[in-house]
């Protein structure tokens, strides 16, 4: 007789949620929000504002109760039925876009200030491994109003982290920096949440902050999830046009489908599975054109060109197209307004989707 060796259990995801739903009055601001978030994962919520996805934040924090659904937090309900447990009790961190520092404690105290349940020594040595681990150690005694907004920060995230939360949930922690400090201090957390091996969830609109920062990515529409996938997923594989159009710029051709493909000016492109007739439309991305001599492939026209840096921006009369087209080239290409060109695609390298209006 011989006996299988026991199976380790699985591990539960860090953050389960089922069914999710939440109404202000007559607003539906969460609809059926389903999603799974795994320990040591970093993921992205994606979307337009207003969207959901701030909202979906609080109700994973205990700030807003769910109408409907369960919140489940390494597999133990924290929230269902109407109910829930208290935020105090959740083991969540929280970062805000605004940081939230107390003005009148100094930048040791604000990182102290949610570790309660701590003997004082003991909450002293956590705020000091946070602030190094966040780089501002000598800034143990300043006050927030001397620090900078990358400094204010990297406060707020070391409070954040201090008690050591089940998940960091992060709202928008970057858009109140400029441009360079943004990039600077982004990958600074980045860096100190995968040594720490924290699970996080940060909501953002930015696409390529969403590409840059998560694991994977949840994008949001109107209060539902629409497609979960890591980024490569999202942007070579959109599963709408919605989603296509989210990560960029896209050309599309709008038709029927006719003997299973769809015309557009650069020959038919095969459509299987639809039905006759169906509406459809076809998208490209502009990167995936490619610009040859005059005579190969479409015949287009340089209409204007403008000076980005390392690239410029080549505008297009292009036959068969109502509209001119706008393709990024490098800034070494010599082509120059009334240059003749041949516009060429490869058409797998677009999608095809149910010409759903959004």
């Amino acid at each position: 007789m011989s006996f299988d060796a026991p199976q380790p259990a699985p591990t539960p995801p860090r953050l389960d949620l089922h069914g999710i739903g939440l109404r202000f009055g007559a607003v539906r601001a969460l609809a059926d929000v389903s999603l799974q978030v795994q320990p040591g994962e970093i993921l992205a919520l994606l979307g337009d504002s207003g969207c959901g996805k701030s909202t979906l934040l609080r109700a994973i924090a205990g700030l807003e109760q769910p109408d409907t659904g369960t919140i489940r937090l390494d597999g133990t309900v924290v929230s269902e039925g109407g109910r829930g447990v208290p935020p105090e009790a959740r083991g969540v961190g929280l970062m805000f876009q605004d940081y939230a520092l107390f003005p009148h404690l100094t930048v040791a105290e604000n990182v102290r200030f949610g570790l309660h349940a701590r003997s004082a020594a003991e909450a002293r040595v956590f705020a000091a491994a946070r602030l190094e681990q966040v780089g501002l150690a000598d800034r143990s005694n300043s006050y927030p109003g001397t620090l900078s907004g990358g400094e204010s920060q990297r406060v707020a995230l070391a409070r954040a982290l201090a008690p050591g939360p089940r998940i960091l949930l992060l709202d928008e922690p970057f858009s109140n920096l400029d441009r360079r400090t943004r990039d600077r201090v982004r990958d600074d957390t980045l860096a100190v949440l995968r040594a720490s091996g924290t699970t996080t969830l940060l909501v953002t609109h930015d696409p390529e902050e969403a590409l840059g920062f998560s694991d994977r990515i949840a994008l949001m529409r109107r209060g539902r999830i629409v497609q979960v996938g890591t980024g490569r997923d999202l942007y070579e594989r959109p599963g709408s046009h919605f989603a296509a159009r989210f990560f960029g710029d896209l050309i599309a051709w709008a038709g029927p489908c006719r003997a299973g493909a769809l015309a557009t000016p650069f020959g038919p492109v095969p459509a299987p599975g639809r039905a006759e007739g169906t509406a459809l439309r076809y998208c490209l991305r502009p990167e995936a054109l490619r610009l040859g001599a005059a005579g190969a492939g479409l015949d287009a026209v340089v209409t204007g060109r403008r000076f980005l840096g390392a690239h410029a921006l080549l505008t297009l009369a292009v036959e068969g197209f109502a509209e001119p087209l706008r393709l990024p080239v490098p800034d070494a290409d010599s082509r120059q307004p009334g240059d003749r060109v041949g516009l060429t695609v490869a058409p797998e390298s677009g999608f095809i989707f149910g010409d759903e209006r959004d």
